[in-house]
């Protein structure tokens, strides 16, 4: 966690421009992986001349978690932070969500939590909101909050208009957003 802190500048999901800091420190986090692997592998070849070691099947096995780091490397490389910066006071926000599904992911560029309401905004025109709204209702009722209300705009002025109508946070939405980012890439 502290390497995790130190590479991607205290980032964390939902805060602005998260998925560029945490695409570069995938990216190195990967790199390193690969590295460590390929010296073990060099160290045991050049001390006794073959391949044939176990620091052979160290190195080989150091290529698993390897791997895995790039495989997020390629999720984080499909997505691109969004750049602007909305404001919004009193309410509990989040940047860059990106929701995944078993048949999709759902992209929110940003999202306000207040009152009940979770309200969304998609640069994606063919952003299906009644899919959307299945999936994250589902996954709310799991966790015990109900008769909450998803509404995902793709027209910025709509977005910003409804966000200007919102009550200030309670202490729920707060365990609303929390539930929200465990559940994004």
């Amino acid at each position: 966690m502290v390497i995790s802190r130190l590479f991607n500048g205290e980032k964390y999901k939902g805060s602005y421009l998260y998925l560029d800091t945490q695409k570069k420190y995938e990216i190195i986090r990967t790199i390193l992986f690969y590295a460590i692997s390929a010296a073990i592998f060099a160290t045991g070849y050049i001390t006794t001349g073959t391949r044939k070691n176990l620091l052979t099947i160290v190195a080989v096995l150091g290529v698993l978690p390897a791997s895995k780091s790039l495989v997020s490397v390629i999720m984080f490389m499909r997505f691109k932070s969004f750049r602007e910066k909305i404001d919004c006071e009193n309410i509990l926000n989040a940047y860059d969500m990106i929701f995944t599904s078993e048949k999709m992911n759902y992209r929110i560029a940003h999202l306000c939590v207040s009152d009940g309401c979770i309200i969304g905004y998609s640069e994606d025109s063919k952003f299906d909101e009644n899919k959307f709204k299945d999936h994250v209702t589902s996954i709310l009722a799991v966790e015990n909050f109900r008769n909450i209300t998803v509404k995902v705009f793709t027209d910025k002025k709509a977005y910003l208009g409804r966000i200007s109508s919102l009550k200030p946070s309670s202490g729920t939405d707060e365990n609303v957003l929390n539930v929200l980012k465990q559940i994004v890439l």
